[in-house]
């Protein structure tokens, strides 16, 4: 497994989505996924949406994910706090 190959596998479930994937000893990575679609979805949906991308890949192959989910508004928020 690869942070390149979890990147492809969560843009086919979400299209829209702006993913970033770090890691590299092939089991343990880092995943920053910002998409439209998690408007109006609790942070627990927006994580099994993801999860539900990656499927059985997360119990055999993926050992541990840190996960963090944005809608593009939250984004914008992180990257621009002083604007409105």
């Amino acid at each position: 497994m690869n942070a390149n190959l979890i990147k492809s596998l969560i843009q086919q479930e979400l299209p829209d989505a702006q993913v970033e994937v770090l890691g590299d000893d092939g089991a343990h990575f880092e995943a920053l996924v910002i998409s439209a679609s998690f408007v109006g979805m609790s942070p627990v949906k927006q994580h099994q949406r993801v999860y539900a991308a990656l499927g059985e890949r997360m119990r055999e192959e993926i050992h541990a994910l840190s996960l963090r989910t944005l809608t593009p508004d939250q984004a914008e928020q992180i990257r621009h706090p002083t604007r409105h």
